[in-house]
C-alpha cells in the first residue's frame, strides 16, 4: 500500500467516525448554488466561499473553463437538483495560461487523430469572460440563473469580480 493510500484511508476512518448527522444531507445543495473551478490544489472553494457540507454544487476541471461536461454537470445542477445561481471562478497563475493545446499535445506525442481541446488561454479574464457568454448563450441555460465571473487570487486569497463577465452572465 502507497503512503498516500494509507494516509487517505486513515483520514476516511476518522472523518466517518464523526459523519453523525451528514447522512441526512440531500443531494440537491441547500444554498442553491453551483461553483465551477479549476482543480489547482491551492484553490479551496469550501473555504474561500465560506461553505459546509450540503451548501453547493462545486465541479471542478482543469483551468475552471465551461467545457462540454461543465454544462452537462451545471444544467443537472440547475433542473435536477435546484440551483439558480452560477459562480465561474478562474484564477491567478492558472496552467492552462503557460502553455498552448500545442504545447500539450507535443508533451503527449498527439497524432491527430487524438486531438483534444485543452481549452487553454493567454488571457485570465478575457477567458473567463467567453466562458460566462458560452454559458449565457446555451440554449438550455435559461436567462433566469444568474451567472457571475470571478478571478481568484492565488497570492491573497480575494475573490475578485470581472465585472464584464458578471454583467453577461446577469
Amino acid at each position: 500500500m502507497s503512503k498516500i493510500l494509507e494516509e487517505v484511508i486513515v483520514s476516511n476512518k476518522a472523518y466517518a467516525s464523526s459523519f453523525g448527522k451528514k447522512k441526512d444531507l440531500n443531494a440537491a445543495p441547500s444554498r442553491k448554488f453551483a461553483i465551477l473551478t479549476c482543480m489547482d490544489a491551492r484553490l479551496d472553494p469550501a473555504k474561500f466561499a465560506g461553505l459546509s457540507e450540503g451548501d453547493a454544487h462545486v465541479i471542478r476541471n482543469a483551468g475552471g473553463r465551461v467545457s462540454e461536461d461543465a454544462i452537462r454537470s451545471l444544467l443537472i445542477s440547475y433542473k435536477l437538483l435546484g440551483t439558480n445561481e452560477w459562480f465561474i471562478v478562474h484564477h491567478t497563475d492558472c496552467g492552462l495560461e503557460k502553455f498552448s493545446n500545442e504545447d500539450i499535445d507535443k508533451k503527449f506525442n498527439i497524432q491527430s487523430k487524438d486531438k483534444i481541446d485543452w481549452l487553454t488561454f493567454k488571457d485570465n479574464k478575457k477567458s473567463l469572460v467567453e466562458d460566462v457568454l458560452k454559458l449565457r448563450n446555451h440554449s438550455l441555460v435559461p436567462s433566469s440563473i444568474s451567472i457571475y465571473g470571478y478571478i481568484y487570487d492565488c497570492q491573497s486569497g480575494n475573490l475578485i469580480e470581472v465585472k464584464e463577465a458578471t454583467d453577461i452572465g446577469a
